[in-house]
């Protein structure tokens, strides 16, 4: 269902249970937003994302990298990343979205999708090294594109498009119980930043 896919108000929920999903919208003006993604674009060190899937590494299109406040060891898909120190936009951003959503974090993790041929598939939140049940927030810049939760008993579908400077926030249950993916589209062409902030624990 697309119910709340143009919704702004930050207070409601966009999953129907077992979770808490709020969507707050664009959060930065156009200007903002356009500065935002360039800095991004050029002063982040992104890589090609890697994977361990039944023994075999595959390298990613789309292309990441991991910061936070300390060399932070987080692993999924059987990779370990080491986070690099913060950047000036970087710890902007985390102030900006801590105030918004009263929340704090110590880390992030960025994705370069280059165009809309590339995406995510479905996966939680879920490792070892992250807080659990914490609240993770995503902000998105560049191309608008649409962002799936699927429940992992029911198959329930959510979906909502996110839009360029705008921010969601996944927290409480949401990595339990619902998957979620970025689709591919050929709809778009152009680029797409999204950054996830977090909370590693047991460091």
């Amino acid at each position: 269902m697309e119910l709340f896919s143009r919704i702004t108000d930050s207070a409601a929920n966009l999953l129907p249970y077992d979770g808490i999903v709020n969507y707050y919208g664009k959060i930065f003006s156009a200007t903002a937003a356009n500065q935002y993604l360039n800095a991004l674009l050029n002063h982040i060190e992104w890589k090609n994302d890697q994977a361990v899937i039944y023994g075999k590494l595959i390298i990613t299109k789309r292309k990441v990298a991991w910061y936070g406040d300390k060399p932070f060891a987080y692993t999924y898909s059987n990779i370990t990343k080491q986070a690099l120190p913060w950047t000036e936009e970087l710890l902007q951003l985390k102030a900006m979205i801590e105030l918004q959503t009263g929340e704090t974090f110590n880390s992030c993790l960025l994705n370069l999708y280059h165009t809309g041929e590339e995406g995510m598939a479905w996966h939680s939140d879920a490792e070892k090294d992250l807080k659990k049940d914490g609240a993770i927030g995503s902000l998105s810049f560049g191309a608008e594109r649409k962002f799936s939760f699927k429940h992992k008993q029911t198959a329930e579908k959510v979906e909502v498009y996110l839009e360029h400077g705008s921010l969601l926030v996944m927290k409480g249950t949401t990595q339990t119980h619902w998957l979620h993916r970025l689709p591919p589209t050929t709809k778009t062409n152009l680029p797409r930043v999204n950054l996830t902030f977090r909370t590693i624990v047991g460091i």
